[in-house]
Order: C-alpha cells, then structure tokens, then sequence
C-alpha cells in the first residue's frame, strides 16, 4: 500500500469518525437540524438562535476546501470534509442559557480568523 492511499484511506476514515454520537435514548425530544455552510472565511448561517432545553443537530458541510468548527469553551471540534466529500455531524444540547462562539479551527486561508459565528441559548 503506498503512502498517498494510506493518507487518503486514514482521511476518509477520520472524516467518518468524526460524527458525534448520542445514544437516542438520551433523546427527549427529536433535534433540530440546522445545516452550516463553511466557505470562504464565512458560516451560513452566522447565527442560530434556539430555546433552552433544544437538542441541535448540525449538520456541517463545505463549499470549498476543508474547514474545522469548534465551539469556543467546549469539547465540541470537527473537522468539514471539503466540497463533495460530506458532511460532519456535531449534537449539541442547549441546556444553558447564553451565547457560545464558534469558529473554525483548521486554517483555511488569509481571512481564517473572521471565520465565527454564535447560537445564542434563550429560556
């Protein structure tokens, strides 16, 4: 096997580890979906707001190369396959009222540190 199909298996197989999973029981309601967009040094959308006690499911593709989201403060980090390659799956329960950061976490280019947004927790 030689090193660029190694590579290319080993990244395949990280970009399908990375779904987070919940163990549906743990669910008392279904998520909400929420499709971001990574591209360009920007995330649609920016801002998601939900209420207190909301189960997020988002669901994280790209429109261009690689990108990383991570919520500032948290365990939350996935890395976005690049255009056609996927998408990342990340659940995240708003139990706390607040307003929690994201941005990318892999370097993408010259504008890679404006590349953030929010979810704003309400009661």
């Amino acid at each position: 096997m030689t090193r660029t199909t190694w590579l290319r298996g080993g990244s395949l197989a990280c970009a399908a580890l990375l779904v987070v999973l919940v163990s549906p029981s743990s669910f008392s309601q279904d998520p909400t979906v929420i499709r971001v967009t990574a591209e360009r040094f920007t995330f649609t959308p920016s801002h998601i707001k939900v209420k207190r006690g909301t189960i997020v499911e988002l669901r994280l593709r790209s429109e261009d190369t690689n990108h990383g989201f991570r919520i500032v403060g948290s365990n939350f980090n996935a890395i976005i396959p690049k255009r056609g390659r996927g998408e990342a799956t990340l659940i995240f329960r708003a139990d706390t009222p607040g307003r929690y950061t994201f941005e990318c976490s892999k370097m993408c280019g010259a504008g890679h540190t404006f590349m953030r947004g929010t979810i704003t927790v309400g009661e």
